[in-house]
């Protein structure tokens, strides 16, 4: 029996005596159980090990939300790691969750988290799995909480010195030595391959991984990192201003920010985007596809006369001009990247509105109703913030013991992205592929994904496996190009994603087809 083998070196090491003809399902179950007692270290507490049964998943409950994968039978383990009571009283501890599959394929995964973390996610590794997350593919799985308890965006920890370096930087490490740790003795065989993958602030925590703890991994999938949290939002603050100083203004001279862009300009602003930019690949079907060559320019649609529905005025294209360039210092550097043209820039549907904001309150925070903004007084509160700095994973580009290894890397963001520009995630790709050579370029790719929000959601082709691609290049030394997405929700289809700059043209045939399309280099413009 298959099962029976696998099990047994942990069963031979609990001594616990099994009869040959135990059904596997009870030898798992014995197995998971043992992990309860199982100290690994001191500072190490397993808290539960519990046989998590095979489920079949189910359909998306509602538009833009992903399915609910089938996941296989797996032995979870929770637990924390090197707690600690902070000066306030406060508790603290690296919390964390390992699935071990029935049926494992010997790899590991390390799932990046979200926010600010704060809570220890389902460990699945579905970031960029396409529509098998890691755990049905034998993957075991471990995700955390970086140190601390709390909401997404409750910042509070970091008044608590260890809380604040577990974030920024060391529960990453932390987390992934136990976790192999605990996998290798569980199954009592070695780990063949480890990888890492995330979104967001997953995305940041994956880049430290390559660039502070190089051995760790042998490939890493990036998504939309959160790599310089205080700029992003300096870039996003100074955006809502400009769109502030085109709004009708209050008895009081305050800004009526949700007036700057009546539903008509957006759908002005929506189709004269698609108008200049659409068929750009090939084809007009409502999205983007050639990011690189989309030159947008508003001031197309600026009324010749006065202000009416179907035309822009003269402080609107001016207030999209602004914001989309991005903000600059007094000395006129760049403070932040300027963000993409894209089919989601003018979507207010969501918990969080596209890049020109709905002016309402959202998940970020209150409205904001400024009429100002200090770039460089920003600029110098991020610069003198210590865990922002420690937290920050733009600057350090040298990879050349990851790629010493054979380490393999991909990255991807959302053009529709409103919290982070994906120009920026394609900056920090350029700077490291001059910093590193051919050795970067051979062994990393870059994806723009047309459409896409904030790691999911959007009018776009957001299902795609990344992950799989990541895998077959550090072991069967198959390099990727392009990689075939699928539509999460709407209208079904397939498309080709091509390593940026190059993009899918279409070139005939079914448009619903990823064949129908060929990565092309866009044109010199």
């Amino acid at each position: 029996m298959k099962r029976a083998v696998l099990f047994a070196p942990l069963l031979a090491t609990a001594a616990v005596a099994q009869s040959p003809a135990a059904p596997a399902d009870t030898m798992s179950e014995v197995q998971c159980k043992a992990m309860a007692s199982f100290q690994l270290r001191p500072g190490v507490t397993i808290i539960s090990a519990k046989l998590i049964p095979a489920t079949s998943g189910s359909a998306a409950p509602g538009p833009g939300a992903p399915p609910t994968p089938a996941l296989p039978a797996h032995c979870m383990v929770e637990g924390t790691i090197d707690p600690h009571t902070g000066a306030d009283g406060t508790a603290y501890a690296i919390g964390f969750a390992l699935a071990l599959p029935s049926e494992w394929n010997g790899r590991f995964l390390m799932q990046g988290g979200g926010g600010l973390n704060g809570s220890v996610r389902p460990p699945i590794g579905a970031a960029a799995a396409g529509r098998v997350p890691a755990l049905a593919r034998g993957f075991a799985v471990i995700s955390h909480d970086s140190g601390h308890k709390g909401e997404g965006f409750d910042d509070s920890f970091m008044a608590d010195q260890r809380a604040g370096l577990d974030f920024a930087m060391s529960s990453v490490p932390t987390v992934t030595i136990a976790g192999k740790a605990l996998t290798e003795h569980f199954y009592g065989r070695s780990i063949a391959h480890s990888y890492m993958a995330g979104c967001s602030t997953g995305g940041r925590e994956s880049m430290l991984a390559s660039q502070r703890h190089p051995e760790m991994f042998d490939g890493i999938v990036v998504g939309a990192p959160a790599m310089r949290t205080g700029h992003s939002n300096l870039g996003t603050g100074f955006a809502k201003v400009q769109f502030n100083q085109a709004a009708p203004r209050d008895a009081q001279g305050l800004p009526l920010s949700e007036q700057a862009f009546s539903p008509a300009d957006r759908q002005t602003i929506h189709a004269g985007l698609l108008q200049q930019c659409d068929a750009l690949d090939g084809r007009a079907d409502g999205i983007i596809t050639n990011v690189a060559q989309c030159h947008f320019r508003p001031a197309a649609l600026q009324c010749s006369a006065a202000k009416q529905d179907g035309c822009l005025s003269g402080d609107q294209v001016g207030a999209l001009e602004r914001a989309f360039a991005g903000p600059k210092d007094a000395a006129g550097n760049p403070a932040y990247a300027s963000f993409p043209w894209d089919t989601g820039v003018t979507d207010i549907s969501g918990p969080v509105s596209g890049f020109i904001v709905s002016g309402k309150a959202d998940v970020l925070g209150p409205a904001n109703r400024d009429l100002t903004f200090d770039v460089d007084g920003r600029l110098q509160q991020i610069r003198s913030d210590g865990v922002q700095t420690l937290t920050d994973t733009n600057v350090w580009t040298d990879l050349d013991t990851f790629l010493g290894r054979g380490g393999k890397i991909l990255y991807y963001h959302g053009v529709s992205d409103a919290w982070f520009s994906a120009f920026d995630s394609w900056d920090y790709w350029q700077r490291a592929a001059e910093r590193n050579g051919q050795s970067f370029t051979d062994a990393s790719r870059f994806y723009m994904i047309p459409g896409m929000a904030h790691c999911r959601g959007g009018d776009s082709f957001g299902s795609f496996d990344l992950l799989g691609a990541v895998v077959d290049w550090v072991e069967k030394g198959q390099a990727p190009e392009s990689v075939i997405a699928h539509r999460e929700s709407g209208e079904p289809g397939e498309r080709p994603l091509c390593p940026h700059p190059s993009y899918a043209h279409y070139t005939g045939g079914d448009p619903l087809k990823a064949g129908s399309y060929q990565c092309r280099q866009p044109s010199a413009s």
